[in-house]
């Protein structure tokens, strides 16, 4: 990555803690890029990326019937508790996928974005964690960058000054972000490897099971 796109994203960082309360402080529609993730009533920090992505806090069963509305047939849940507590309409799958933020790398991402974009080919998907700020978050950026082909700068933009949560606290997303190898992920999510890393635990199981088989 240049060192201009790097003071790019160091800005970002350094000035998101004051535009955000600034723009939620009064009109922010004049501010807010039309692109970015549009807010879905005023519960559970709702708001759709896309036609058929949505993003949010943890819901409870009062959401059930917003979400069949919406026609979401997967919730995605990032958290290391399992979304059947609330959850429990035939016609939504749950899917789990715990990550740690703090240890995420191309593997974890990889098998996210895969699973959002199968689960996308079956109906609309919401992804989620308890407060839907930084595993969502960095998700979300990296749906942007992966997928759509948004730029690192763009895809930060939204997830620190978008109004999803308390932005102090995307240090290792934003680590991740900064050293993410974008084409290879890219190359590597349309192949169907499990990880950029030839040499990565996932890669090397693969590996060895299908030399196994022969």
């Amino acid at each position: 990555m240049s060192i201009i796109r790097w003071c790019s994203i160091l800005g970002l960082m350094l000035v998101s803690g004051l535009l955000l309360p600034a723009a939620q402080a009064g009109d922010s529609s004049s501010l807010r890029p039309p692109q970015w993730a549009t807010p879905v009533g005023s519960q559970y920090n709702l708001n759709q990326m896309t036609p058929t992505l949505y993003r949010s806090t943890l819901p409870d069963s009062n959401a059930v019937p917003l979400l069949l509305k919406l026609n979401i047939t997967t919730v995605i849940n990032f958290q290391p508790d399992a979304d059947s507590s609330w959850l429990s309409a035939p016609g939504i799958k749950q899917v789990q996928l715990p990550y740690r933020i703090g240890r995420v790398d191309d593997a974890d991402v990889l098998m996210i974005l895969r699973a959002i974009k199968d689960a996308e080919d079956k109906g609309s998907v919401l992804i989620h964690d308890k407060q839907g700020t930084e595993r969502t978050g960095l998700v979300a950026a990296m749906y942007r960058v992966v997928v759509q082909g948004w730029t690192k700068e763009e895809a930060l933009s939204e997830m620190m000054m978008g109004g999803f949560g308390d932005n102090t606290h995307f240090k290792d997303s934003i680590r991740y972000m900064m050293q993410a190898p974008v084409d290879k992920l890219r190359e590597a999510l349309a192949s169907g490897a499990c990880s950029t890393n030839p040499y990565a635990t996932c890669a090397v199981r693969s590996w060895l099971k299908s030399a196994s088989v022969e």
